[in-house]
């Protein structure tokens, strides 16, 4: 890897483990010590590095002056100095000498400790989903707002009020206690769930930054199957869920940035190693009596990432969504539905299901009944691809109802 590269790489893989070690030290009352020594650690590494050059081991530097920094801090800083490090002294049961630990170990029991309090329920699933993204991803504030499609400020702002709530409820970073970690871990994987479909889903143009979000969602949540306590049928699923889709990135958009619909796409281009890990896990989700949605959702997502189209195959994925829509109904999640049912029973079956739905401000909507429409009525495929056209936000998507409307005003 060439040097100027090293520094956005090491930033990346290490800013999240690095903050991770230190907010579990300083606690959430003092999150942002944390995150200034490690923002000082790589900007100290990018002024030494191009004058001296890299060193043996960059990521074992940047620990290392990591915890100097600390040391130095507690030193000079006489608040903590008085009482804030003799308490965490006491509660971390360290030594004088402040030995922070960068091991393995202790940074995925950071992370896994920092999950529960950025996923805590004093804020929102957007400023939780926003705080993931910040605290344990490394991504900026600037990077959020791209993804967000809003401005930097608002997005600062954001994290700072859900950080300001955290530290009013004087929320610990903590693994929960064993009665409480099956409910705080349903509320983990679903803003893990909410960071995966940011990225899957996102309208924002930079689809490097989109896959990202993606990554490290899966990068979070296999840490929990990693660990004995949070290795639960649900996560497997979720995880499951995450690999299928995934496995269809190289595909989902041409060379133009022209979304392809899942009917069109080259199945050469799906990742089969990714499709056989989703099988894996979805394996290991099957133990227990309880079925999640991400059960049903990778279920769903296991027979999309199988290339055969028949008949066997889309009533099963109808069956899917069926039990989907009776455990948890989404609007959403009934639109997908009628896609399923017009492959399974016919486009006539699925119009009148999808306008019992009416998401009349949603431009999905407009398009899949454009589509459905397209070979029995001309005419009325036609408005309600103009009124996709009129909601949709996405250049990607942009291009693909424009194509659909070029083709219906060739086939009317």
């Amino acid at each position: 890897m060439e040097q100027n590269d090293i520094i956005p790489h090491l930033f990346r893989t290490e800013y999240a483990k690095m903050v991770g070690v230190l907010g579990k030290l300083f606690q959430i009352g003092h999150i942002e010590v944390a995150e200034d020594i490690v923002s000082e650690t790589f900007l100290l590494a990018s002024e030494s590095w191009s004058l001296k050059g890299l060193p043996e081991n960059p990521a074992a530097w940047l620990y290392t002056v990591a915890k100097n920094k600390t040391k130095d801090y507690l030193k000079r800083n006489a608040i903590f100095a008085n009482s804030v490090a003799k308490q965490l002294r006491s509660n971390a049961n360290i030594s004088d000498e402040m030995e922070i630990d960068f091991s393995v170990a202790n940074i995925i029991d950071s992370q896994l400790a920092m999950m529960f309090v950025v996923c805590h329920p004093c804020n929102t699933p957007e400023a939780q989903v926003g705080l993931a993204l910040n605290l344990l991803c490394g991504f900026s504030a600037e990077e959020i707002a791209s993804a967000f499609l809003t401005n930097k400020k608002t997005i600062y702002k954001r994290l700072q009020r859900a950080k300001q709530k955290l530290k009013t409820g004087n929320i610990a970073i903590r693994h929960p206690g064993g009665d409480e970690i099956e409910e705080r871990l349903s509320a983990v994987a679903t803003v893990l769930y909410l960071l995966y479909n940011e990225g899957y889903y996102s309208v924002g143009q930079d689809s490097v930054l989109r896959r990202e979000f993606c990554f490290e969602a899966m990068r979070l949540t296999h840490l929990l199957i990693e660990s004995e306590k949070t290795d639960l049928p649900f996560i497997n699923a979720l995880f499951s869920l995450m690999c299928f889709q995934a496995s269809r990135f190289d595909a989902r958009m041409d060379k133009n940035g022209a979304v392809v619909l899942y009917q069109d796409q080259d199945t050469g281009l799906w990742d089969r190693d990714l499709i056989t890990k989703g099988k894996y896990y979805l394996n290991r989700s099957s133990s227990g009596e309880t079925v999640s949605k991400f059960h049903l959702e990778a279920g769903i997502a296991y027979w999309h990432a199988n290339a055969i189209d028949t008949q066997e195959k889309w009533e099963n994925i109808l069956q899917l969504y069926n039990q989907l829509l009776i455990l948890e109904y989404s609007p959403v999640a009934a639109l997908n539905r009628t896609y399923a049912l017009a492959k399974a029973n016919g486009k006539a079956v699925a119009i009148i299901e999808a306008e019992k739905i009416n998401l009349t401000g949603n431009y999905l909507y407009h398009a899949l009944l454009g589509d459905l429409y397209m070979e029995t009525d001309s005419h009325m495929a036609l408005t309600h691809l103009e009124k996709a056209l009129g909601l949709v936000k996405s250049e990607a998507d942009i291009l693909l109802i424009k194509q659909k409307i070029s083709q219906c005003t060739l086939a009317g």
